[in-house]
């Protein structure tokens, strides 16, 4: 491979040729072999359009020469079109804040500028990577509104699929509403209940769960960048940081607003925490919902098999013939994948010291990864699995009238002792709970219980919602 030399005020770095990036990306990619994963491709993007915004700003203010300034924005342009996409090697775990990376972002603007004004790489004659794409900038500042731009963007793809999948659930909710089965507390038989009234409590579930992922998302629009250094605002001129923000806010069709109090926004990355509550949030109800569909579809012949999840995949390399609830258990291990990285968010929201959190790559990482890998199962799970969900109605129904605790529905009628006493004739004589009524030839307070008084008290129909059966 051939070298150019370059000098930073550690000295010489020898940096590849024909890279764009410069010495200290490439200081940071031999010292920080951690991972061999590179920041992922959104991450270039709010980082590459903030660049692009500064940029603008400052020439639009006159801090920028303007043929530096277009030169700038052209080449951001080029970068979020997809084009050097490969010159940005620093690893996720680099140094602390993020100065590396957001170096590495530097010095590819600043050397694609030199190259349209005329220049070759690394001569850094007209442009220089901290004298003009950093103008008036910090790691400080530009990582975490660039962290808070890349997981505001990727949210909105995760509620989208938190719409889709709770539109799905309601939907079977609905196909499903006619069904009666067995009620289940404890994992022990419990009265009625309809299908689709768990299918729709599913869909409320996922539904209020994207609330606070709605509520992380107006924390994370709000951006600290003119800040610079220590959130003092040094060296930006008064009206940058607003025209910043307002320049990203049109190129993204996003919210995003100025902070308030630019030393709390450089302090605080409460944003990041607020987006790990909300995702612990949403993991814990999917990870019950989850569980419930696996515990329904059990069998086919020895488990509950109440329902049939879509068969994807053969579910044994030795049993012919077997069939595994494969989405809902990739689910389950992405969720848990995704709560590990909510700890390690909240982890690092904790760790910051005056003026400056250093633990903002961790973070990023975090944060892209938890919201990727959450959105795309959420997508493959709907279209691969909720949405063909099918009912096995006879044996629902079948669960429901053999159900011991059908006899709660006698109370009213008859009392609980005397209700108790249907519950264990049932289980002994392997009876229904109508037939073991009619075998103890029970009475009430008005007589014996009679055939009418029977069927009124366990009407399917009036089992399933607020009311008194066996009473008007």
């Amino acid at each position: 491979m051939e070298f150019r030399i370059e000098k930073d005020s550690l000295g010489e770095v020898q940096v590849p040729r024909s890279a764009y990036w410069g010495s200290q990306a490439e200081r940071s990619r031999q010292l920080f072999q951690i991972s061999g994963l590179t920041e992922h491709p959104k991450m270039i993007d709010a980082f590459i359009i903030l660049k692009k915004a500064c940029a603008q700003a400052n020439t639009d203010l006159g801090l920028l020469e303007k043929e530096v300034g277009n030169a700038i924005v052209q080449a951001a342009d080029e970068v979020l079109k997809g084009q050097f996409r490969d010159q940005f090697p620093v690893d996720v775990f680099h140094m602390g804040a993020g100065t590396s990376f957001n170096m590495n972002c530097n010095e590819v603007l600043a050397n694609r500028a030199e190259q349209i004004l005329g220049g070759e790489l690394g001569a850094y004659q007209r442009v220089n990577p901290n004298d003009h794409p950093n103008y008036g900038q910090s790691t400080n500042d530009t990582f975490p509104t660039a962290m808070r731009i890349m997981s505001r963007m990727m949210l909105q793809d995760l509620l989208g699929a938190v719409d889709r999948l709770g539109d799905a659930l309601e939907a079977k909710g609905k196909e499903f509403d006619h069904i009666l089965k067995s009620g289940r507390t404890h994992l022990q038989d419990a009265v009625p209940i309809r299908l689709g009234q768990e299918f729709t409590a599913y869909a409320i579930s996922v539904r209020k769960s994207r609330k606070w992922l709605e509520h992380a998302a107006y924390e994370l629009e709000e951006l600290g960048i003119g800040g610079s250094a220590a959130g003092t605002g040094m060296n930006t001129h008064p009206d940058y940081r607003v025209r910043v923000v307002s320049y990203l806010a049109d190129w993204t069709g996003l919210p995003f607003r100025p902070t308030s109090h630019l030393p709390e926004a450089m302090q605080s990355q409460m944003c990041m925490a607020a987006l790990a509550a909300g995702l612990r949030i949403l993991c814990l109800e999917l990870t019950r919902i989850s569980n419930d569909l696996r515990l329904m579809c059990s069998g086919p012949l020895t488990g509950i098999a109440e329902i049939v999840l879509p068969a994807v995949q053969p579910g044994s390399s030795i049993m012919p013939g077997k069939v595994n609830p494969s989405m809902a258990e990739n689910l389950n291990l992405v969720l848990f994948q995704v709560l590990g990285q909510c700890q390690s968010l909240d982890y690092c929201v904790q760790a910051g010291q005056l003026e400056l959190n250093v633990m903002m790559p961790g973070m990023a990482f975090s944060s892209q990864f938890a919201l990727q890998i959450l959105t795309n199962t959420l997508d493959t799970f709907t279209e691969n699995c909720v949405i063909g969900i099918v009912a096995d109605e006879e044996r629902c129904h079948h669960y429901a009238m053999t159900s011991p605790s059908l006899a709660t529905a006698l109370n009213a009628t008859i009392g609980y002792k005397a209700a108790a006493e249907v519950v264990k004739t049932a289980l002994k004589e392997k009876l229904t709970v109508p037939d073991a009524a009619r075998h103890l030839g029970l009475v009430t307070a008005e007589g014996p219980l009679t055939e009418e008084v029977l069927a009124k008290s366990l009407d399917p129909a009036l089992l399933t919602e607020p009311g008194i059966p066996g009473r008007a």
